[in-house]
């Protein structure tokens, strides 16, 4: 249940700045320091022609379906979606950490939307992996 919140926030994130990007929203609430915009106008903030936030919603949509599956009875003593949320989690970890590092050595400016996105992935990493050690592994199973 943690991740499936955690997901349904950081997937509203995302959209928020994805829809930012592509001009359906006005401009991007951020502290006065404008590194939201910095970030936000850089072409860093594309991949493949697709704005990096787009990413960010489809990885954190899919925590959150896997997550809302994970809840179902089926589910609930099984590994599998457990193991698929924390592999899908350290894969978003590792492209925030990317994309963090080009933050803070390449733009030198800070997205505080991209900062809590980065928060909340780590949570549900950080989630997904107690989530493991809880569970009984397969051979005991």
């Amino acid at each position: 249940m943690v991740v499936a919140v955690l997901s349904l926030v950081g997937a509203l994130v995302s959209l928020y700045l994805w829809l930012w990007k592509i001009g359906w929203v006005g401009p991007v609430a951020c502290g006065p320091d404008g590194g939201c915009q910095t970030v936000q106008f850089s072409d860093l903030a594309v991949l493949f022609g697709i704005p990096v936030a787009a990413y960010g919603f489809v990885g954190y949509s899919m925590l959150l379906v896997a997550s809302m599956l994970g809840l179902q009875e089926t589910w609930l003593r099984r590994r599998e979606v457990t193991q698929a949320l924390t592999v899908l989690s350290g894969a978003g970890v590792a492209f925030t950490a990317y994309l963090t590092y080009l933050e803070a050595f390449v733009l030198h400016a800070w997205c505080r939307w991209c900062l809590g996105s980065a928060a909340i992935i780590v949570a549900i990493f950080v989630t997904s992996l107690l989530g493991l050690r809880r569970l009984p592994s397969s051979e005991s199973a």
